[in-house]
């Protein structure tokens, strides 16, 4: 989306009252329509987000979870009832991913607009600063949701069989919302700090490294102990922890529920001030 996008949501973002917070969430609401209209303009950015979980579930399920599976539940011999086994281990790390994977395009989006003139462009028009960032963040914690649905559903596709009860499904949908809210506050600071879409791309990489030096594809007590100190204490653990016991509907630790939430919400805070002050210092 060029500069001259901005011409179009220019009747919508014009402030119509005295009021700063009205103004504000009215711009922040423009701003989230704006960026979910991106995603039904290029629909194969969306198609990629997806496609890369589904891929990595298939291949992970289908190649290595025949071997896998026996080592991740008591019990099981390798082969088909290995693949049953890790599928039900690896669909929570799958969902978590997915969020990571929305962030990295999301960090793409916020450099497109941070160098293609847009948010110049938006800084001379009476637009609260908040909504322009904000929005952002906004349409990718709604991209995400729907793409962790979609995921979700393939997995159930293959013989995944959650056992979570409906309150166990309310908290996973709002424990899901809050880790996408803390991935992509990290990826709009990316974005807005990045120089060019190509670093922009390249940074959020990290976000899905992490559940691979953690508890996704393999128990931590298996690794060795430099490894295993650092999966312990890293966020992606936690988190795919909770999600894993909330799916399975065993209920996660509530240490380990506590210590997922304090970094999502620290992730969240962390994000949302690199991003404002990335975006308050001048571009040269």
């Amino acid at each position: 989306m060029t500069a001259a996008d901005a011409t179009a949501f220019a009747p919508a973002l014009v402030p119509a009252g005295p009021s700063g917070l009205t103004r504000a969430t009215r711009d922040l609401v423009t701003m989230i329509r704006r960026g979910l209209l991106r995603m039904v303009r290029y629909p194969s950015l969306t198609v990629t987000v997806v496609g890369m979980p589904v891929v990595l579930l298939l291949l992970f399920v289908y190649v290595f979870g025949g071997a896998f599976g026996a080592g991740v539940a008591e019990g099981v011999s390798p082969g088909a009832g290995g693949r049953a086994a890790y599928l039900e281990y690896l669909t929570p790390t799958m969902l978590v991913m997915t969020a990571a994977a929305v962030a990295q395009s999301t960090a793409i989006g916020v450099a497109m607009d941070m160098t293609g003139g847009i948010v110049t462009r938006l800084r001379t028009m009476p637009v609260a600063p908040v909504s322009v960032l904000g929005g952002h963040a906004g349409a990718a914690v709604v991209q995400t949701m729907a793409a962790i649905a979609a995921v979700l559903g393939v997995a159930v596709a293959l013989g995944f069989r959650p056992g979570a009860d409906a309150a166990e499904w309310l908290a996973l949908v709002g424990f899901l919302a809050l880790v996408a809210l803390a991935l992509t506050s990290l990826s709009v600071a990316m974005g807005v700090a990045a120089r060019s879409v190509e670093s922009a791309s390249n940074t959020p990489m990290i976000l899905l490294l992490l559940p691979f030096l953690g508890s996704g594809f393999v128990p931590v007590e298996t690794m060795p102990t430099a490894v295993r100190v650092f999966a312990e204490y890293q966020p992606f653990t936690p988190i795919i922890e909770t999600v894993r016991g909330l799916l399975a509907g065993t209920g996660p630790e509530a240490a380990t529920a506590g210590i997922a939430v304090a970094w999502c919400v620290g992730l969240t805070l962390a994000g949302w001030l690199w991003a404002r002050a990335a975006y308050r210092r001048p571009r040269v």
